[in-house]
């Protein structure tokens, strides 16, 4: 990234986000879809969600997207036994002590996406490179990369939970995509590296969908060989309870032979959701019903 490209997320991306959401957030959206948002009519979930971010109170969205805080929330709604074994947090990388941390585990930040790394320490890690790593994302604003400002409310930090897969690619991912409380879709990751995954979608029958799937060099077609887990029901129980006064939120949840745990609550992707269709975009935002009480003063 150049020095004006710097200078644009720094200053200026950030002025206008913070004083000028939603003519910035049209600007960007222009660029990626061709055309602005209609903030009086908006129709796909991408538009939905930026009306939401801009015209309601968000506070409960950077207290659940905060992987730490979160499990607050998560244990108040009696679910506390789907929580992952928390290993430990630090504000600092240089804080961790890796000699009372098991052989293998995952050290991720609380306010970003993809910044996991799985440490075996019998195999070997880099610490200079980790450290690097870790320090650049703890560092970073990212709600102003794309306009989810509500992620800049949450304080980054660096935490350590147990290893739940095996080999290196870790469980399935099941991410339940809900409105207002009830489970709608599923999207199941799997086969997961630090640079791609397999992506399934299927409805609450379990029914695959490959139709609405947008495949890249990234996102690789999972082919609908993810089986219906036995637990399914429950899945969309917890869903259920976890969306719950939600107008939209996707509840990602994992499964180790039997047990489910909880995986991490998302409001928003980036913006784009590039793996989607146009199609299934609008069809996902005519499930998101808009709330016309509580909008932000």
């Amino acid at each position: 990234m150049g020095l004006g490209s710097k200078l644009y997320y720094g200053i200026y991306q950030r002025f206008m986000l913070s004083h000028f959401y939603e003519k910035m957030v049209d600007r960007t959206y222009l660029k990626w879809k061709g055309r602005k948002i209609d903030w009086d009519n908006p129709r796909d979930i991408n538009e939905k969600i930026y009306w939401l971010i801009s015209r309601t109170d968000t506070s409960m969205w950077s207290l659940c997207a905060d992987k730490v805080r979160v499990r607050e929330y998560v244990s108040s709604k009696g679910l506390g036994d789907l929580l992952v074994p928390l290993l430990g947090v630090w504000d600092r990388f240089e804080d961790i002590d890796f000699d009372l941390l098991p052989d293998k585990f995952v050290l991720k930040c609380n306010h970003d996406s993809g910044s996991f790394r799985i440490i075996d320490k019998k195999k070997g890690f880099d610490p200079v490179a980790l450290r690097e790593h870790f320090t650049r994302r703890t560092s970073r604003k990212i709600g102003y990369l794309n306009g989810e400002i509500y992620y800049n409310e949450i304080k980054p930090k660096i935490m350590a939970e147990t290893f739940l897969g095996e080999g290196d690619s870790g469980v399935t991912d099941y991410k339940i995509r809900c409105f207002g409380g009830k489970p709608y879709s599923i999207v199941t990751c799997s086969g997961r590296t630090y640079d791609t995954v397999r992506l399934d979608l299927y409805d609450l029958d379990w029914k695959s969908h490959p139709e609405s799937l947008v495949f890249s060099d990234t996102c690789l077609d999972g082919g609908g060989r993810i089986p219906r887990p036995d637990c399914l029901d429950r899945m969309l129980e917890v869903a259920s309870i976890l969306s719950d006064g939600f107008p939209q939120v996707r509840v990602d949840l994992y499964v180790v032979g039997e047990k489910i745990y909880f995986g991490e609550l998302t409001f928003s992707s980036g913006g784009r959701m590039p793996y989607f269709t146009d199609d299934y975009l609008v069809e996902l935002g005519n499930q998101c019903v808009l709330p016309v009480e509580n909008r932000k003063r």
